[in-house]
């Protein structure tokens, strides 16, 4: 990774890989500390951890998961879940001890789950706030506008701070970035608005915002640009524009080559043209850029 203050949370202990899925299936645990020891190697700063489904069956697999893992790396770990009783026991579990003190982080808290803060008796953590939900009149709502996703920021961030005694630091604002090629509502557009939006606010200063890099080019084509795959090439292009409004945190594979792209590369014009049309308007012009492929 060669973008500067740019920070990765590791995802691949995920059974959306297929290789991390047969590790999980078949008890691999040698497996899966390789996996985090590589990426702790190529720079990761937590692994998002998640076995999936199997996580709300089987606590005792879950938690020989994030003992395996601490056994290997003292990195902290992140726990990939949205359901309390899942996340109880993964901080029941978690030994900050094998981390240098450090904190495990929540992934992720929402205004409309909020009885996940209850979990701080068991021990402190760090949280991925999902600023694309609120709270409405009891019932949870979607935000599809920028002052919505960056009300909602405010608002959890203020909470959490006075209520639960975290620091702004100790936050991580997901926007939630769309995947671009089915994006007919300009999603990535507002996303990209909010964390400017979020970055400029003067009483979020110390916030992070990220968000799950993967998703931008989902079910992109497999062709390259410049020896790379078009879908890689694409988060770079998002995190061209992205980095310097305040985005600043990746949940993705440290591997990957994230980089800084020159203006006048064509997908990152692709992109930036793409993000302010809507409906088949986008679709079309997303496709013109593999046409001649």
């Amino acid at each position: 990774m060669s973008i500067p203050n740019l920070a990765i949370i590791g995802d691949r202990i995920n059974p959306g890989f297929k290789a991390t899925r047969t590790m999980i299936e078949q008890r691999d645990f040698k497996g899966i500390q390789d996996l985090a020891k590589r990426q702790v190697q190529t720079g990761a700063i937590y692994l998002d951890v998640t076995i999936g489904p199997k996580g709300y069956e089987d606590y005792g697999l879950l938690s020989e998961v994030i003992q395996s893992i601490q056994a290997a790396v003292d990195t902290p770990l992140c726990f990939d879940y949205p359901h309390k009783n899942v996340l109880e026991a993964c901080l029941k579990t978690y030994d900050p001890a094998k981390a240098g003190g450090r904190r495990p982080l929540i992934n992720s808290l929402a205004e409309t789950r909020w009885e996940i803060m209850d979990l701080m008796d068991i021990q402190p953590f760090n949280v991925i706030l999902m600023a694309s939900e609120r709270l409405d009149e009891g019932a949870a709502k979607p935000n599809k506008r920028c002052e919505d996703v960056h009300k909602t920021a405010k608002r959890s961030a203020e909470r959490l701070v006075k209520e639960h005694g975290l620091e702004l630091n100790d936050i991580y604002i997901d926007v939630t970035v769309s995947t671009l090629v089915s994006d007919t509502e300009g999603l990535v557009r507002m996303a990209l608005d909010a964390i400017e939006s979020i970055g400029l606010d003067p009483d979020l200063k110390g916030i992070h915002i990220v968000g799950g890099l993967t998703n931008i080019g989902n079910m992109l084509p497999p062709v390259e640009f410049d020896g790379m795959k078009l879908r890689h090439v694409m988060e770079s292009a998002f995190l061209t524009v992205a980095v310097p409004y305040g985005f600043d945190t990746v949940l993705g594979t440290p591997w990957n080559e994230f980089r800084m792209l020159p203006e006048d590369h064509v997908v990152l014009q692709t992109f930036r043209e793409v993000i302010d049309l809507k409906g088949l308007d986008a679709m079309r012009r997303l496709r013109k850029l593999w046409a001649n492929k």
